[in-house]
């Protein structure tokens, strides 16, 4: 090692770094699932020596889930000053979680999210793709044209997902969860918000229905190349109930017209959680909903 090399500052993250911006990302995440995403190949007990100095600084909390004694960590206001500047969450402004009560309620959908990004994550590494732990962003909002009372589309989460073989592709998807504690019918809706979406163009003021109007670029080009595809990920029923919501998802896609024009355009699929998680998001586990319903891998939709 030469004597200019030494005196390089680092380019990689501390642990305790990575780890904060994780949970900062995620909002709210276990023990176990920080030492998945961020040290897998090391004793799950090493992690605490990450995860305890971060609390004694008081940048972050923690909160025990229900009688498995399981521990969720969380940002406090301070951790939340500490990363408002970092560049990988630029444009991250999450509202913080005031207390452990508060993390406690909100952690059945947080962390079931999470776990889709686990199997994700698995299957990057397995098959030498490019997934990371940041590439699963949760809660990104986008304004609907304001209809109905609804202006603003806030999907569950966007991952960005490179598949490096057998050629080297870029997929973006939106990403519902669904933990079976809403309505069938409210669920599929979801499709119709996307649909909107998708056909969105913001018109300027005192400028309506004109000519010039016609060529204005739509809403989610500002933001994406390509509109992402859409995969809703089921669980917390038993699977012939989550087979009908899928069903449900697929009689939307034929019936409503705007979600039929968007499937034209847009990959759609559903899969039930638990598959994905022990087969990977790669296998057929996915149900696409238009069209021929032989369950396929989410790239093949």
């Amino acid at each position: 090692m030469t004597t200019a090399s030494m005196l390089q500052p680092p380019t990689e993250d501390t642990h305790a770094h990575q780890a904060l911006a994780l949970i900062a990302q995620h909002r709210l995440l276990t023990t176990t699932q920080i030492h998945q995403m961020l040290t897998p190949d090391t004793p799950p007990r090493k992690i605490h020596k990450v995860l305890v100095p971060l609390r004694e600084h008081g940048l972050t909390d923690r909160t025990a889930l229900g009688k498995s004694g399981i521990q969720a960590h969380f940002l406090t206001p301070a951790g939340h000053q500490t990363v408002s500047d970092w560049p990988e969450l630029r444009g991250r402004a999450p509202t913080p979680i005031p207390s452990p009560a508060a993390a406690s309620l909100r952690a059945a959908h947080t962390l079931t999210g999470v776990r889709a990004h686990l199997a994700f994550l698995t299957q990057a590494r397995t098959s030498g793709d490019e997934y990371h732990p940041l590439d699963w962003v949760p809660e990104v909002t986008h304004r609907l044209p304001d209809t109905a009372g609804e202006d603003r589309l806030i999907a569950d989460a966007v991952l960005h997902y490179t598949l490096t073989r057998p050629r080297r592709l870029q997929y973006r998807a939106f990403v519902e969860i669904d933990r079976a504690t809403m309505s069938s019918e409210r669920l599929a809706r979801k499709l119709i918000s996307y649909a909107r979406f998708h056909d969105y163009t913001p018109q300027p003021i005192g400028r309506r229905g004109t000519i010039a109007d016609q060529g204005a670029m739509l809403a989610w080009q500002r933001s994406y190349p390509r509109f992402p595809r859409i995969l809703f990920i089921l669980t917390g029923a038993p699977r012939f109930t989550l087979t009908h919501r899928i069903a449900d998802l697929r009689r939307m896609t034929a019936d409503h017209g705007l979600v039929t024009r968007l499937a034209a355009h847009v990959p759609l699929g559903a899969a039930i959680l638990e598959d994905i998680e022990t087969q990977g998001p790669h296998a057929p586990v996915w149900t696409p909903l238009a069209g021929d319903p032989e369950p396929r891998g989410w790239t093949q939709l």
